[in-house]
C-alpha cells in the first residue's frame, strides 16, 4: 500500500538533486556522521534547521521540542546532548527559538491547556523571573518575542549547567553555547550575545 504518495515523489526528486550535485555524498554519509554543531530548537514545523543555515543531513545533530526546553529531567534531551557531546564531540550547541512562538505565548495565557501546562512550567519561571521587564512592554505580541528571547537565553545557561557540558569543559573539551532567535516573518536568525564556553563551576 502506498500511503502519502507524493512525499514519497518528493523523497526520490530530493535525492536525485543531491545525487546530481554530489555524487557520493549519499556513500560517504552512510560511512559515519561527525558534525560540528549540536541544534536545540523548537518542534515548530516552520523552522527547520539544517536548511535555516544551509547545511546539508550529516552537519548537524539536531533536537527539538516545543519551546527548545532544556530541562534537568528530561532524559530524551539530555541523551542528545551527551551522545553530542561525549561521542559526536560537536564543537557548538546552538539553542535557537522563534519569535512568535506559541508555548511560549501559552505560558503566558491565564487559561489552562492541559498536559502541555506542566511542559511550560519553566517558561512561567522565566516569565515570573523577568516579570518587572516583561511588565512593562504592553504590546503583547512584542512580549511574547521578548519571553522568546529570555528562553533562550535561559535554555542557553540550562546546556551550561548540565553535568554532561561542566564535565567536558572540565577535561578541556572545546564546546561552545550559543543562543540564538529566528525570525518566521524574514527567515532570518539573530543572534542573542549568548556565548558560553569554559568551566562554570
Amino acid at each position: 500500500m502506498n500511503i502519502l504518495p507524493h512525499l514519497f515523489a518528493n523523497n526520490r526528486a530530493w535525492s536525485e538533486q543531491i545525487r546530481k550535485s554530489k555524487p557520493h555524498f549519499f556513500e560517504t554519509l552512510a560511512q559515519q556522521q561527525s558534525p560540528e554543531y549540536l541544534w536545540i530548537g523548537c518542534s515548530d514545523s516552520r523552522v527547520p534547521a539544517n536548511e535555516i543555515v544551509g547545511l546539508l543531513p550529516g552537519e548537524m545533530f539536531v533536537h527539538r521540542n516545543v519551546s527548545n526546553l532544556v530541562l534537568h529531567s528530561d532524559m530524551n534531551c539530555l541523551s542528545v546532548l551527551q551522545f553530542a557531546v561525549d561521542v559526536l564531540k560537536v564543537k557548538h550547541i546552538i539553542v535557537c527559538g522563534h519569535y512568535g512562538c506559541g508555548g511560549v505565548k501559552a505560558a503566558l495565557e491565564e487559561t489552562p491547556h492541559g498536559l502541555i501546562d506542566n511542559w511550560l512550567r519553566d517558561i512561567r519561571d522565566t516569565a515570573s523571573t523577568y516579570n518587572s521587564e516583561l511588565s512593562r512592554i504592553s504590546e503583547m505580541e512584542r512580549r511574547v518575542d521578548r519571553l522568546c528571547e529570555l528562553n533562550v537565553i535561559e535554555q542557553a545557561q540550562n546546556v551550561a549547567n548540565t553535568t554532561i557540558v561542566q564535565e567536558a569543559w572540565r577535561r578541556g573539551q572545546a564546546v561552545t553555547i550559543h543562543g540564538w532567535i529566528y525570525a518566521i516573518k524574514d527567515g532570518l536568525l539573530k543572534d542573542l550575545d549568548v556565548s558560553l564556553s569554559g568551566s562554570k563551576g
